[in-house]
């Protein structure tokens, strides 16, 4: 038996319920596969120890007994264990795993499941083919009762479209998906989805705030910061502990956005440490980038020159294009207000060069989403 630490995750509540159902009736394969779903439930909600110690037991089961389904929920929970604990890309084989023998053993509910998180992942690692391929034959499988896959299939979707129409339309675009995904997450007591449906909303909404003011040179709004508050708010009253580690990362880049300087530069070192831990490098030059105007607007030039030229040093190609273009910008900033005008200029032409390249890759998404423009009634 594995020790639970406090949840209120309504899907949690239901897992456990069928599982005690399952095993009093001596249904022991149903048993199994409903403890892998837990497992990758538990990972999910930040209860990383929980989610290993349950696989671990599991794998001795199918060692023991091999079946194909039992197989395909292992594969599809180990997806979870690997993305939520490290953001591991490697989940991506898992999935595919999952998905395949999921098939062979004709369990629909775990393919669906699986090609769900593979939409999600695509669209994490900007691929947009892969990510429309994805949806569409999730779509063509999932069912009503498939809520806990077709809230985050529609979560990604709605997030592809945000970020695809960018500044001006993204939000709007996205919000019939958004709407529909916190309906099925509701429906079916997905906490762990509603909450990253709050975050990953407020965070792009932040980075088109960000896209604005770096790459056109206009002002925005700022994101208010209950937008990212409510997602603290929400994981402590339902025991979700799985995003507590960058809800300060985008509160950070939230205050900076507003001028909060002194408030962001609290956060700056417990953020780029967190980055390196869970393997988000690639957020790490775009930090330091805004530590650094918050040290020049501070009145520290020094640390603003040497976060700046550290930003710079970290760029590499794990960094996406958004990245790099916020980085370059901000930086031309700092070296701009340090005096240093030939450096900013240089940063200024690369940060347009990285513009460029994230215009085109909006423009991919568009043509990838285009077939999907609204959510089918269900």
């Amino acid at each position: 038996m594995i020790k639970l630490s406090g949840s209120n995750s309504r899907l949690l509540r239901k897992l456990e319920q069928d599982l005690a159902v399952a095993q009093r009736e001596h249904q022991h394969l149903r048993a199994h596969c409903l403890r892998a779903r837990r497992a990758g439930l538990l990972a999910r909600l930040g209860q990383q120890d929980s989610a290993r110690s349950e696989l671990t037991s599991l794998h001795q089961v199918a060692f023991a007994s091999p079946n194909a389904r039992l197989s395909a929920w292992l594969c599809w929970a180990e997806s979870q264990v690997a993305y939520y604990t490290q953001y591991d890309m490697g989940a991506v084989g898992w999935l595919v795993r999952a998905e395949e023998q999921g098939r062979a053993a004709e369990c629909l509910e775990v393919r669906v499941e699986a090609l769900a998180f593979l939409a999600h992942l695509a669209f994490a690692d900007h691929r947009p083919e892969d990510a429309a391929d994805a949806i569409q034959r999730c779509l063509a499988l999932g069912a009503p009762e498939h809520g806990p896959a077709l809230a985050r299939l529609h979560m990604v979707v709605g997030q592809a479209w945000h970020l695809a129409r960018g500044v001006d339309q993204g939000y709007e675009t996205a919000q019939p998906w958004y709407t529909r995904a916190r309906s099925f997450a509701a429906a079916c007591g997905d906490d762990a989805l509603i909450s990253a449906l709050m975050y990953n909303s407020a965070t792009l909404r932040v980075a088109c705030v960000r896209e604005a003011e770096l790459a056109e040179g206009r002002s925005e709004a700022p994101v208010p910061l209950a937008a990212v508050d409510s997602v603290s708010h929400f994981d402590q009253a339902m025991g979700v502990a799985g995003l507590r580690e960058l809800t300060p990362l985008a509160r950070a880049q939230m205050l900076v956005s507003a001028g909060r300087f002194a408030e962001a530069m609290v956060l700056m070192p417990h953020n780029l440490d967190d980055t390196q831990r869970l393997s988000l490098g690639r957020l790490s030059p775009a930090l330091r980038a805004d530590w650094a105007w918050c040290a020049v607007n501070l009145g520290d030039p020094t640390m603003a020159r040497a976060q700046a030229d550290q930003a710079l040093l970290e760029i590499g190609p794990h960094c996406h294009a958004d990245d790099r273009g916020c980085t370059h910008a901000r930086v031309a900033q700092v070296y701009g207000q340090l005096g240093l005008s030939e450096l900013a200029q240089a940063q200024c032409e690369k940060a347009t060069s990285a513009w460029s390249e994230w215009r085109t890759l909006q423009a991919r998404w568009r043509a990838a989403l285009a077939p999907h423009s609204l959510p089918d009634a269900q």
